[in-house]
């Protein structure tokens, strides 16, 4: 059979040697995005050496206190001068939770409930029980008014407000915000961030094992990838109307039970496609 089809769960990494080939792997795409928005190496080496220090000082968080600096110095390498500089220097806040305008959108485009016989989200009524507006707003937070989460919906291009009807219309079912690149960042940020904790911790070990597994296929035509592309679409709009509401409701279950809610989840899918570096494609004959 030409050309190469696998279904690929993640396992032991083997020798040590094969480390240079996956940090260029993971780290290629961050120095591409890095050189895209101006950010020097002197900078990202300056993060780095902060993200080294912060791990090192979490792998063992009961050792805090004296000596930590020399044990931090041992397993990094970092002198115990840059030691001391990069602990006393706050640590950006890791915000893991997406924005609550999202969540208002996943809900709004997979819940019965908001949605027509077609499947299609309903136009709302600004105000009053559900299905409107205002009900489904609560149902995701009450800390924010409804009336402030319709503005930034509108302001991120995601809804359109009819004010003479009073009524509300969801314009994307996919929560990309237009023209905000602070927010495409951050959902690049929580989406790969948590799909790389995900895999270092299978391969470490360290938990249990998460979900991470993948199917590659190569030697595929351009005209292939076209028709994949939304045939794949199309599964994760299957996969997201399932599971958006079932959390939705485990979130109001575990609310009303009492239970403590200290857990959070994201469920995602991917795909990616380039040239291959050596295509095996058809060779025209020579007369």
């Amino acid at each position: 059979m030409a050309g190469n089809c696998t279904a690929y769960a993640p396992g032991d990494l083997g020798a040590d040697s094969i480390f240079d080939r996956v940090l260029y792997r993971l780290m290629a795409p961050l120095a591409r995005l890095c050189l895209k928005h101006g950010i020097t190496f002197a900078v990202a080496a300056e993060k780095l050496k902060h993200v080294f220090v912060n791990e090192a000082i979490a792998l063992r968080p009961e050792a805090a206190g004296h000596g930590v600096v020399s044990r931090v110095s041992t397993a990094t390498g970092i002198n115990r001068r840059e030691i001391t500089r990069l602990t006393k220097t706050a640590t950006p806040e890791r915000v893991a939770r997406q924005p609550l305008s999202a969540e208002v959108v996943a809900l709004w485009a997979t819940s019965p409930l908001y949605r027509d016989a077609d499947g299609q989200p309903l136009a709302l009524p600004r105000q009053g029980a559900a299905p409107s507006f205002e009900a489904l707003a609560h149902k995701i937070t009450r800390d924010i008014h409804p009336r402030s989460m319709l503005d930034e919906l509108e302001r991120l291009g995601l809804v359109q407000f009819d004010k003479a009807n009073d009524r509300v219309q969801l314009m994307r079912v996919d929560f990309v915000p237009a023209g905000d690149a602070g927010q495409m960042l951050s959902f690049l940020s929580d989406n790969v961030g948590d799909h790389l904790d995900a895999a270092v911790e299978n391969v470490l070990g360290a938990n249990a094992p998460h979900l991470e597994q993948a199917v590659f296929a190569d030697e595929l035509s351009a005209e292939s990838i076209a028709v994949l592309r939304p045939m794949i679409a199309a599964r994760w709009q299957e996969l997201r109307n399932s599971m958006v509401p079932v959390l939705a409701d485990m979130i109001e279950a575990d609310r009303e039970a009492g239970r403590l809610q200290n857990q959070r989840m994201r469920l995602g899918l991917y795909s990616y496609a380039e040239p291959m570096a050596e295509p095996a494609g058809r060779k025209d004959s020579q007369a």
